[in-house]
């Protein structure tokens, strides 16, 4: 492990080991190296074109909107490829929450949730997107009777 020293005037230093204890972090050294993850996967996920990422892609919408049900279904199925699994939560009476996992190239996953963003009674959309690389591929069960191969998707550190 590589140790970094930096120098941060006394009132960001008091307003960070405020976030240390309101987090529940460990230590100074945890926080940060939380938020430089973060601001990594930030970097990475802007990135070119060829990254993978696991994604959690949920919204609100309001399941009385014209069609809009049958609308998010049929996109989900025509992402059938993107789209791992789906949640849905009855908020009240009119509202729902939807969240769906998602995996694939970077940029087909963004625009999958855009497509979701774009839908006339959606609301309070996010995406949560992880790169990842595409580790071994490899098949499991006895020999003889091993299932199709499929491919490891690791987070990047």
């Amino acid at each position: 492990m590589e140790r970094i020293t930096m120098s941060i005037d006394d009132a960001l230093a008091a307003e960070f080991d405020a976030l240390v204890v309101k987090h529940g972090y460990a230590n100074r050294s945890e926080a940060m190296r939380d938020l430089l993850r973060r601001a990594v996967e930030a970097d990475r996920a802007d990135a070119g074109s060829k990254t993978h990422c696991v994604a959690g892609l949920s919204y609100v919408y309001n399941h009385h909107q014209r069609d809009l049900a049958g609308r998010l279904t049929a996109a989900q199925h025509a992402h059938h490829d993107l789209v791992v699994a789906t949640m849905h939560v009855h908020l009240d009476h009119e509202h729902c929450l939807e969240t769906a996992i998602l995996k694939g190239a970077s940029p087909a996953v963004r625009a999958f949730a855009d497509v979701i963003r774009g839908e006339r009674g959606v609301t309070h959309a996010a995406l949560n997107l992880v790169t990842v690389d595409t580790g071994y591929a490899h098949a499991h069960g006895p020999a003889g009777l091993r299932t199709a191969r499929h491919v490891h998707l690791v987070p990047r550190d």
